[in-house]
């Protein structure tokens, strides 16, 4: 009987037992519900292949679908002070930001690259949004204004995409100060007859769209991106008006003349290949090689006559 109980049932039991699934192999869409295979949902770029539903995607993983190969080197970013007001509310403020390059692994909310897409070399920065909103703090301008002094330095375009919360209250009026000084670098680029291309992303709010996300020579928006200085509900209970529908988001904004293109993210690297190579003059995007010619063509026409 020990025999049985002890070594025969919890072998049937394993046997027959279900096995246990990982938790992150499915991720619901927020929009349709719809439950998409990891693998599938990471090969779309992190878009909905039944609603098209655009969710977050980290600035690693964009830059890695963006640039050709995958391949880009991270551009220096000087370092701020860490909490130049020391900061406290529930928690203190280099508590949070601990928290947060914990999560995200990264440093702050932007990252800056150089590489190439389509062969064209570029220089690109990206918000990430999951770190505190992406809001703009002094380390995100120091960051638009080493992307600047790159592309200024390499002859390059810039291309930014953002996504923020607006501006770092934990940084006070040093993170309102990011407005002017990310102008300025704009403007950097515009003396040097850069291209700077903006791809707006969900959301872009606040002081960031108040500045150097609506300053581009070309302002691209993701669909269905909230885009906007204060937000539908602040505003509607403000003027306590019932606002139109679909109301500051990307395809509202291009109907009234605020956006130049509304492109998907699956379509958004040729779209930037084409934009960048038209503005710097360049001759139009090769979309593919042709194999290389035979070292020896007569010995294989000959090869071919004697056959």
């Amino acid at each position: 009987m020990n025999w049985i109980t002890n070594y025969v049932r919890p072998r049937i039991n394993s046997i027959f037992s279900r096995r246990e699934t990982p938790d992150n192999l499915w991720t619901k869409c927020t929009e349709c519900g719809t439950m998409l295979f990891h693998r599938e949902l990471s090969d779309n770029l992190n878009v909905c292949t039944n609603c098209n539903h655009h969710m977050a995607i980290t600035p690693r993983d964009r830059f890695i679908s963006l640039f050709d190969g995958g391949i880009f080197t991270e551009v220096d970013v000087p370092a701020p002070i860490a909490d130049p007001l020391s900061f406290r509310d529930q928690k203190k403020y280099p508590e949070r930001m601990k928290t947060a390059q914990k999560t995200t692994g990264e440093k702050d909310a932007m990252l800056v690259g150089r590489g190439e897409i389509g062969r064209t070399p570029i220089i690109a920065a990206a918000q990430d949004f999951s770190f505190m909103g992406g809001s703009m703090g002094m380390y995100v301008g120091n960051a638009i204004i080493a992307a600047a002094e790159e592309a200024v330095k390499l002859k390059r375009p810039l291309v930014l995409f953002s996504a923020a919360g607006g501006a770092r209250m934990q940084e006070g009026i040093l993170s309102l100060m990011q407005m002017p000084r990310t102008t300025v670098a704009i403007q950097m680029l515009k003396e040097a007859n850069l291209p700077y291309i903006v791809v707006l992303t969900h959301p872009t709010t606040g002081g960031v769209t108040a500045s150097y996300a609506m300053l581009g020579d070309v302002h691209i928006a993701e669909p269905n991106a909230l885009i906007c200085f204060a937000g539908p509900r602040v505003i509607e209970q403000t003027i306590r008006e019932q606002l139109p529908e679909g109301f500051q988001r990307a395809e509202y904004l291009l109907d009234h003349g605020m956006l130049d293109r509304v492109t998907s993210r699956t379509e958004m690297r040729d779209e930037l290949i084409t934009i960048t190579r038209m503005l710097m003059g360049l001759t139009p995007p090769v979309k593919g090689d042709l194999p290389a010619p035979d070292a020896n063509p007569d010995a294989d026409s000959e090869a071919a006559d004697a056959t």
